[in-house]
């Protein structure tokens, strides 16, 4: 039977490949495995079908990330997703039949229906983040942790947990901040990096300004949402992801209890970042609901089937309202 200790012991070249949409916890999870490898003799190569945002390129090695799947390598190690659908790029490339074609680990904190069928070893457990998986495998295989790895380890933690203060942040997710902690991370260290790259431009804040304009509310305002065109995710979006410029903002209306922001692309595409509020848990549902998934505070999805935008949007809202009306329920039972 494969084991990942089995896969790894084979492979020489590994490339660790994240989704369409690389976000804190995958980026920190690559370059994080990425040392990790390199010190126990393996070839490790970064690959990602998008670009890495503007906001993440603090992380030094945000650049080694690769566009282009290499033709030649032994493994593959795919951080962050158990959908297949988060692959749709490498796909529409041609390039997902030569990741099929190698044996592949998935390792992921995301407990869903969705998975990659062709995965050799199926790593999924219910985690704050996949780099808090990464930190329990280094643990149980005695995998070498040098300082680089440890820092991406806490970052990604910290990404993924809003600073250990989201509601899936267990006693566990603590311990393992404060372990490594006690073994030189610096959490200060990381705050500042981070913070040094998070100026924006008086065109970024500008145009901030203008979404802040066009947040549009529904079930009773309880729910915030936004549209995004392609012409502006096209013009900015190599400076700032537009949704996480007013995400924040939008869940801390009065009354509001979610925050959606849909995006819309040329090819008909239509996809939706979904924020939940603490004691408002129906992220994860809602996403599921149209073929996503993720956290229970923290989710998205993409309909790919054709549908005009208007349809979709009603029909996320109303389910949203579905999902509030039964959570309002459950808790007046309660």
């Amino acid at each position: 039977m494969n084991t990942i200790q089995s896969l790894l012991h084979k492979a020489h070249t590994v490339v660790i490949v994240q989704a369409d949409n690389p976000d804190g916890d995958s980026l920190s999870s690559s370059l994080a495995l990425e040392q990790i490898l390199g010190d126990t003799g393996k070839e490790p190569i970064l690959y990602c079908a998008a670009d890495i945002p503007t906001y993440l390129r603090y992380l030094e090695g945000w650049d080694r990330v690769v566009h282009e799947l290499p033709r030649q390598f032994d493994l593959s190690i795919i951080v962050d997703t158990s959908s297949v659908m988060l692959l749709e790029i490498l796909e529409k490339s041609g390039q997902l039949a030569w990741l099929k074609s190698k044996e592949s680990i998935v390792i992921d904190h995301h407990v869903t229906d969705a998975t990659i069928d062709f995965a050799s070893v199926m790593h999924a457990k219910e985690a704050v983040s996949t780099t808090e998986l990464i930190y329990e495998l280094t643990q149980e295989y005695s995998w070498p942790l040098n300082a680089t790895a440890k820092d991406m380890l806490a970052v990604g933690i910290l990404s993924d947990s809003m600073g250990l203060v989201s509601e899936n942040v267990s006693v566990r997710t603590v311990q393992i901040v404060a372990e490594l902690v006690e073994q030189g991370v610096s959490l200060a260290k990381l705050e500042s990096a981070r913070r040094s790259t998070q100026k924006k431009s008086p065109r970024i804040l500008a145009y901030k300004g203008r979404l802040l304009e066009r947040i549009e509310y529904s079930s009773d305002q309880r729910v915030a949402f936004l549209t995004i065109p392609w012409d502006e995710i096209e013009e900015y979006s190599h400076e700032y992801n537009p949704p996480m410029l007013v995400l924040d903002e939008m869940r801390q209306a009065e009354k509001v209890q979610l925050a959606i922001a849909f995006k819309t692309y040329p090819d008909g595409r239509i996809t939706g970042k979904i924020r939940a509020n603490y004691g408002s848990p129906i992220a994860a549902a809602l996403a599921e609901a149209f073929g996503g998934g993720g956290h229970v505070y923290a989710s998205g999805f993409r309909v790919t089937d054709g549908r005009e935008l208007d349809e979709i949007k009603r029909a996320v809202l109303l389910k949203a309202a579905e999902l509030l009306d039964t959570l309002k329920a459950t808790h007046e039972t309660a």
